[in-house]
């Protein structure tokens, strides 16, 4: 009788952490609703370099409230302060098109379309970069466990992360990038 006390009682507790588990899963990673017929939605205004260009070292630093006057909500949420696209309900995970991604923030080639792939996470995945030097990847935390967090390496904009989980690419490389962070140009 003692022993299945002692299960109901672990049964009670697995089902409320399952539930818990559930719910954090659900919605992790997920950025707020934001209206946005409460916010015109700015054209960026930002000069797109070549698709060759190769980032001369030189940073582009801005004030928060500098940043706000050229980015919508949630290319800023997403660039300046780390947030996440939501998975299957962004911009460019299902885009085709042959082209290049641009960052938002300075126009500064980051992605080419001859590298994306399909990785089945809902957001644009690519197996290498338009150009090493454009992107800076350092140790991201946030979630309790080490991920590589990729950044445009002229101004700091968060893009996204980078994963060794693609071994039918290339690289075996997976830069799991969020769409708010970029301008795309047909070629």
């Amino acid at each position: 009788m003692f022993s299945k006390k002692i299960i109901l009682l672990m049964k009670k507790h697995l089902t409320i952490l399952s539930l818990f588990a559930l719910i954090s899963f659900i919605s992790c990673g997920q950025s707020s609703d934001r209206t946005k017929s409460t916010e015109m939605e700015k054209k960026s205004t930002v000069k797109l370099e070549s698709p060759d260009y190769v980032w001369d070292g030189k940073k582009i630093e801005k004030s928060d409230e500098e940043w706000k006057k050229i980015l919508t909500a949630d290319q800023y949420y997403v660039t300046r302060e780390q947030g996440t696209d939501r998975a299957f309900n962004n911009e460019f995970w299902d885009n085709h098109e042959d082209g290049i991604y641009y960052c938002v923030c300075c126009g500064m080639p980051l992605m080419d379309s001859k590298h994306k792939f399909e990785s089945g996470t809902g957001w644009p995945s690519f197996y290498q970069p338009i150009n090493e030097k454009n992107i800076a990847v350092s140790t991201d935390m946030e979630i309790g466990y080490e991920r590589d967090e990729v950044h445009c390496a002229r101004c700091g904009a968060h893009l996204g992360h980078v994963f060794n989980d693609a071994p039918d690419q290339p690289t075996g490389l997976r830069y799991c990038m969020d769409s708010s962070c970029f301008i795309f140009k047909k070629r």
